[in-house]
Parts: C-alpha cells; structure tokens; sequence
C-alpha cells in the first residue's frame, strides 16, 4: 500500500483538541433528548441532569480503548471486495437521501423517485472505483413511513455492493438486516446517523446508535455544526463541536457493547452569510474535514469523509473542477469511507453523469497515488543503454510490455484539435451524456431472485401496515 497521505494535524495538534473535547463533554455536556440513551448514559458513570448528561474523561478513554480498529462490511455477491473499515483503508461511494435528481434523459432537475434509486445503484455496479452504495435521493413517489425501507429495497435490487443507509431511526434495523440476508448477505450494510448540531442528541439518532451496537451494524456518527450558526465562526472551534458529539457517541455505542464497530464522522459546515446557503465544496471546509480525518487516525478509528461532489446546480464548469478538486482531496485524505461522489447543489440533487464522473476522478486519483516503483525493471537501464542518444524507444519490446500500464483518460479528450473537430467537437459533458446512455442501454450487471424480490416486497408491505405515520 502506498503511504502517501495529505495532513494537516500533527499529533501535538491532534491531542490539543482532544483535551479541549474532554472539557467541553466534561463542562457543558450534551443534551440527551431520548430517555433510554440518558439512562445508558447515567449507567456509565456520566453526571446525568435532567436532559443535560456530562461525560468524565475516563469514560471516554475506556471507549477509545474497546472500539475496535476494524470491521468488514460484506457484498451481496458479485467481484466487489468486502469493506475493512480500518484507519488503513480508502473506499469510494455515492450520498443518500438527496431530494432532486438530474434526469438523465430530459435534464430537467426534479424530485428523485424509487426508479432513480435503483438505476442510480444499477450504474454504480457497473463503476470500478464506486466501492459502495448510498441511496442519492429520497424517493418522492414512496410512502413516507417506509421511505427509508424503500431506499434499500431499491438499492438491494440494483447493486450487490457494499450499502451505507440512513434509517428514519433505530427501531427498523432488525427489519433492515431481514432484508439484506434476502438479498444475499446479513452483514452488507451500515447505518449513516448525524446527532443535532450543536451537541443534542434526539430519538432518531441515538436510537440508531443503540441498535447498532446491539446488532453488530457499523454505525457511522457523522457531525454537521456550522460555522457561525451551530459552532463558532472558527473551523477548529467547529471541529471541538463535532469531536464532542462523535466522542459522545462513541461513550454510548462502546457502553452498550464494547467491541461494537464504529466509524468516526467527519463534518464541517460553513454558512455564506450573503446567501444563507450551506458552503459544500470550500477550501475552508476541505481543509477542516482534513484536520478531522488526522483526528480520526490519531484516535486509530475508521472515518467517513467527502469526495467529488459540487455546489453547483448544473454539470457546468464549476462542477467539474470543484469535482475534480474534492476528488483528489478526499482520497489524499485516506479517509475510510468517502462518500458523496456525485453530489451537486450543496447535497440537494443528484446525476447520473456526475456519478459516472466522480468515478472516473476517483480513477485518475488512484493512479496518481499508485506507488512509484524504482525497482531494476523500472529503472530501466538496460533500456537506456541500448537504445543510446538519438535512439527511438516506440518499437521496442519493453514498449510493448510497459506502455499500457501508464494511465490514460478515456473519457478527456487528448486528440489533435483537426482529429476532435472532425469527430464532432464534442465536449467532456457530451462524452460524459454519451457513456451514461450507453452503461443505462446494456442489461444489468446483476437481477436479484424472483423469490429474494417477493420477500422484500413483503417486508415492505407488513412495515407499511403495522409502522405509526408520521
């Protein structure tokens, strides 16, 4: 594996914050909004009152000490390589729960819907640097109280990868887990859960933690506070925030089973005070997720992170350099897991051509961060020596052998000006259009059973009649 990684955060850093995080959940605590959670909490050893629960430091060291340093997340079948969630691993995959999708054939921006899930997660079968799936988006068209049943559903039935999913809460992970064991493998997905920024944990996400850790789901606790709004208007004060609400989580997870998997969430916000829109894709933010993801393997914990999304509304040129640029930084990184490949509009909208994009940024970055050998065979000296000054290399055999091992775009244009014009001048965005209609056109990578596709549609069905409205 090659060991060249982006940092920011030393280790003298790394500790300094840390003990900061130590006093905030020592001093002012988090807001445990959800009985049960207040109770393990209380259980522990925390200072527990009324909603407000302060955490000692032994406590959180004792967490730090049981989680443990890797996971294995399982595919469903196919040649995807199982997830090992682990601080020396980098994986790739999409973002969930967007509301908007690009449609891919008329290219109006409109509502996602179940169809968009499962083609979306068909596409990213097909894709080798998409390593896992999330959902992009929350489907219009599905019952809002089985709505995050439908994802995976629809999910389930497009791909055999790996899935990350965001339930409405933890009650229905047993539910969830039914379903992946349908379709191939119990042990194939983990749970996205965020607490409420600043320092509040409420019903839905504590809950997700406390069933995972009961069920052995990795369970990714991924902050979101805001510069300005949710934290102070100073990225390493956001990241205290953060840290204290991941710290937080992990006291809870560990304390209801030590050993339980989970995943450090990186998130920083920034709000433009002009707009009052969230700021997605900005140096600052970039910069802070990189301090987080020093923390998280300075504490030794598997993390979630960002790569090749956007800000902007439209596959334009703002989009395909903030993708760019987000791609090679989320995979310098070495963050674990980096999620959000093809997000545009600041996380509200989705696309199947920035799927397909993002992938092939992610491959680019791959190869730009594959080891550089200088092993004899790389050196080449003999080589040199026979082909000597003046000399011409194109028809020799190490040509032959070596030449296809340099990594090539094919999807940018690298032709002469009279070759791409005679071709139609066509621009990244139309290749880009052109590749997507054609992986859209062949069959499908893979068909779940007819008997796997009857019981999920039964789960759904028996959750829809006996689940509370909301």
């Amino acid at each position: 594996m090659n060991d060249a990684c982006l940092t920011i955060w030393d280790d003298d850093a790394c500790r300094r914050v840390h003990e900061a995080t130590l006093d905030v959940l020592a001093e002012t605590g988090i807001e445990v909004r959800y009985a049960p959670a207040a109770e393990i909490f209380a259980g522990a050893g925390a200072q527990v009152d009324g909603t407000r629960v302060r955490i000692p430091a032994e406590l959180v060291e004792a967490a730090l000490k049981s989680a443990p340093r890797d996971w294995t997340i399982k595919p469903r079948g196919g040649d995807t390589e199982p997830l090992v969630l682990d601080a020396g691993h980098t994986y790739c995959g999409t973002g969930s729960d967007v509301l908007y999708v690009c449609d891919p054939d008329t290219r109006e921006r409109r509502r996602v819907r179940r169809a968009d899930v499962e083609g979306m997660a068909a596409l990213c079968e097909k894709l080798p640097n998409i390593d896992f799936v999330m959902s992009m988006g929350l489907p219009e068209d599905a019952p809002q109280v089985i709505d995050d049943l439908v994802q995976v559903d629809a999910m389930m039935r497009g791909t055999r990868k790996p899935l990350l999913v965001a339930p409405r809460d933890g009650h229905i992970l047993p539910k969830m887990q039914e379903m992946a064991a349908l379709a191939g493998e119990r042990d194939s997905f983990g749970i996205y859960a965020m607490p409420v920024p600043p320092l509040l944990f409420d019903e839905d996400g504590a809950s997700k933690v406390i069933a995972c850790a009961e069920l052995d789901i990795p369970v990714i606790w991924a902050p979101a506070p805001n510069a300005g709004t949710t934290a102070p208007a100073s990225i390493a004060a956001v990241i205290v925030v953060a840290n204290t609400e991941v710290l937080a989580g992990l006291v809870l997870s560990q304390t209801v089973k030590p050993g339980a998997p989970f995943i450090w969430g990186v998130g920083v916000g920034a709000m433009n005070m002009r707009t009052m829109n969230e700021v997605y894709s900005s140096a600052d933010v970039f910069r802070g997720h990189q301090a987080q993801t020093d923390l998280a393997r300075w504490y030794d914990l598997p993390s979630f992170a960002y790569a090749a999304h956007t800000d902007s509304k439209v596959l334009d040129e703002q989009w395909s350099a903030e993708a760019a640029l987000t791609a090679i930084l989320g995979k310098l990184s070495r963050g674990t897991l980096l999620h959000d490949v093809g997000y545009l509009e600041c996380g509200l909208q989705s696309s199947y051509e920035s799927i397909v994009f993002g992938d092939h940024l992610l491959g680019w970055a791959k190869a730009f961060m594959a080891p550089l050998a200088v092993d004899d065979e790389a050196l080449a000296l003999d080589e040199i020596k026979a082909v000597g000054p003046g000399g011409n290399h194109l028809a020799r055999p190490y040509t032959r052998k070596h030449f296809r091992q340099i990594w090539q775009s094919d999807l940018f244009d690298t032709t002469r000006h009279d070759a791409w014009e005679a071709d139609g001048s066509k621009t990244l965005l139309d290749r880009l259009r052109a590749r997507v209609a054609e992986l859209r056109s062949e069959p499908r990578a893979f068909e779940l059973p007819d008997d796997a596709q009857a019981g999920l549609d039964a789960i759904l069905a028996d959750v829809e009649a006996f689940r509370p409205g909301t």
